[in-house]
């Protein structure tokens, strides 16, 4: 086949800018709904009244609802990971970073990006839906365990006489402490005094989860 012929169909199978906006709008949609009903809770019905789009276009958008889960959570993964990764560099570029400079850049980066789009939030939820949820482990094997082996390098090789076990526990009970404050901080301040201010609560769930992630990995590893 003629180079321009090969070019020209190259061209033809290209998304438009308006396909390119339509998808983004079905899996924005998508995320709102999953996140507030969760996978099971969910209906294509729901994701069609909350995108606007008519029901082929979110089938040719996404396909069925399992494979419409599946992109919704992909969507996000590479940017999230990319986040940590950078923060850890950060962290280290100084020389060794501690235990909660290293907890740090793991839980940071997904506040940092929840506050330039809100959206972020409703991601949050997913992946506290993936983590809790079995069915989903090859999600999260494939999107969200690299990044998370590479911290807990970094953690077990900060807590030498900690179990590996130990360190694995506490970094999933650091990881839903994180979902839960990114999630529900109006239970803050309900059960607080009502002021709620992000960057002290961040700060604390840190050294929350720095503190305890030590103390139970070196228990462990003891025992």
């Amino acid at each position: 086949m003629p180079i321009a012929q090969t070019s020209e169909k190259k061209r033809q199978r290209a998304p438009s800018k308006r396909s390119l906006e339509t998808r983004e709008r079905v899996l924005d949609a998508a995320e709102a709904v999953f996140a507030l009903r969760g996978f099971d809770g969910a209906t294509i019905r729901d994701i069609v009244a909350e995108s606007g789009e008519p029901l082929g276009t979110i089938h040719h958008h996404g396909g069925g609802k399992e494979v419409l889960f599946q992109q919704v959570v992909a969507r996000r993964a590479e940017a999230l990971s990319g986040a940590r990764l950078e923060a850890l560099a950060r962290a280290q570029a100084g020389g060794a970073a501690d235990l909660p400079a290293v907890l740090g850049a793991f839980m940071r980066p997904f506040f940092d990006l929840s506050q330039k789009e809100p959206r972020w939030r409703h991601y949050a939820r997913l992946v506290a839906f993936v983590s809790a949820d079995d069915r989903w482990r090859a999600l999260s094997a494939r999107f969200f365990d690299p990044t998370a082996r590479v911290f807990l390098a970094e953690i077990r090789a900060l807590l030498p006489g900690a179990s590996e076990q130990g360190v694995a526990e506490g970094f999933v009970f650091s990881v839903s402490a994180m979902l839960a404050l990114l999630t529900s901080q109006e239970r803050i301040g309900t059960l607080g005094d009502g002021r709620v201010a992000e960057a002290a609560q961040i700060d604390h769930l840190v050294r929350f989860c720095a503190a305890g992630l030590a103390t139970g990995a070196r228990a462990a590893g003891q025992a």
